[in-house]
């Protein structure tokens, strides 16, 4: 007889979750996922997916202007906001569907409801027991809004992707990824547009020089302000009037707050079982991703490490391998990628200057800033900047990032590199697609 009813329970069907389950489930562990929202968790529903499909949305607004210099005429053009979101709804629910196949198809078992740990073996989902030799909480992160009068007016991510209509003006509360792509998405759909941050930079963490080409980018299209934050909100005849802690106001028919994420670990019954968090809310894991409870294992925003799906997935991997798989593997969170889909979009992998400098003597930095090739047409004054960040003793390439068009797809591949420990020769003896951005990376010769 069977102690356990699984070999894996995971509490969360997101990118993480699934991953973890059906890569158990493929390795002949008896596996179930319990969900209580759709299939895809946030990356799928309420994040990467839609979000890149509105940030493609925004985009034809350039491009039909740009289209004049190259000889075209395009005539009048309006968003219709109803068929963007009917069509972005549309390809959600197809890969929901996606998700439920890819759990059928590895045997494992789908459980609708709320999940809350009862004990270190033990879950309940609708008032039933469910017991497994291992519990995993993939249950990622939610938005998280401060406690200002007014906050009840305001809206996250979550809200903007089923807004009933276009607004007319829009302010964007934060200075994080998801608040510069939602300002620029805005912007482009023709919604007047207004980002406020509260430090004198926003984009803490990346590199000092993508932060500074950024918001001088961006500067050219929105009201970008730094410095600056919201006391207070009200309503204001059909809209919503922000006050500002210096005390001037600012009028909007939405404001989006996009001032950070908290695990969502509260509530699933982690605090009674014994499990530790950090103090943010996480689930303390150790390398393999294990909690201080031997059966107990957390993955993705719940762990806050490094909050990206193909982390997720990554960690999910490895998981599985450590638990079914006869292989303990732990995931390996160095020189991961990221891609900022703002206007114009930012790619980043490996150290920041100020990290190289930290952890090295001696560091080179290579930088460009061009108008791209497209531009010379279009009169745009856009300006592309490329970085290059190399150990001086080694001549191994340390930090590669850009801003400007194509950016994530560009330094996909750079990625490679530098998890190969490309050094600045290996770059400089690769010869460059012309014309291209890209080819920019392999020609800088010169240190600044």
């Amino acid at each position: 007889m069977k102690r356990f009813d699984y070999d894996l329970f995971t509490i969360g069907a997101g990118s993480g979750g699934v991953r973890a389950a059906r890569m158990s489930g493929s390795l002949g562990a008896r596996a179930a996922v319990a969900e209580e929202r759709e299939l895809g968790g946030t990356c799928v529903n309420l994040g990467c997916i839609p979000k890149k499909l509105f940030v493609y949305a925004s985009h034809f607004r350039n491009e039909f202007e740009d289209s004049a210099g190259f000889g075209w005429t395009v005539g009048d053009r309006s968003v219709d906001w109803t068929t963007l979101l009917a069509n972005k709804d549309r390809e959600i629910l197809r890969l929901n569907g996606v998700y439920e196949k890819l759990l059928d198809d590895a045997g494992v078992d789908l459980v609708e409801g709320h999940a809350r740990v009862v004990d270190p073996h033990t879950i309940e989902v609708n008032g039933k027991s469910i017991t497994a030799a291992n519990i995993l909480v993939a249950t990622g992160s939610w938005p998280s809004l401060p406690a200002i009068p007014g906050i009840e007016f305001a809206i996250s991510s979550n809200e903007a992707f089923h807004l009933s209509e276009l607004p007319r003006r829009a302010i964007v509360v934060g200075g994080g990824y998801i608040a510069v792509e939602f300002a620029g998405i805005f912007h482009g759909l023709g919604v007047a547009t207004t980002q406020l941050y509260r430090g004198s930079l926003f984009l803490r963490g990346f590199d000092d020089d993508v932060r500074e080409a950024l918001a001088s980018e961006m500067q050219r299209s929105i009201d970008l302000r730094f410095d600056a934050n919201v006391a207070s909100i009200v309503q204001a005849g059909s809209g919503l009037r922000a006050t500002l802690e210096d005390g001037s106001t600012l009028d909007a028919d939405v404001i989006l707050y996009a001032t950070g994420r908290t695990p969502k670990t509260r509530g699933i019954g982690l605090e009674e079982a014994g499990v530790e968090f950090d103090p943010k809310g996480a689930v303390a894991v150790d390398a393999f991703s294990r909690s201080y409870l031997p059966s107990i294992w957390a993955i993705g925003d719940a762990t806050d490490r490094i909050n990206l799906t193909p982390v997720a997935i990554h960690e999910a991997n490895c998981l599985a391998r450590t638990l079914f798989g006869d292989e303990p593997t732990a995931p390996d969170h160095s020189n991961v990628a990221s891609a900022v889909f703002s206007q114009p979009p930012i790619g980043s992998v490996g150290l920041t200057e100020a990290q190289a400098r930290s952890a090295h003597a001696e560091v080179d930095v290579y930088r460009s800033r061009f108008r791209p090739l497209k531009h010379t047409l279009t009169g745009r004054d856009e300006q592309t900047m490329m970085k290059l960040v190399v150990d001086r003793a080694s001549g191994r390439v340390v930090g590669v990032h850009m801003v400007g068009p194509e950016a994530g797809e560009i330094i996909q591949g750079f990625a490679v590199a530098l998890k190969c420990g490309a050094t600045k020769a290996q770059f400089d003896a690769t010869i460059g697609i012309h014309p291209t951005s890209a080819e920019e990376f392999v020609t800088l010769r010169e240190p600044v």
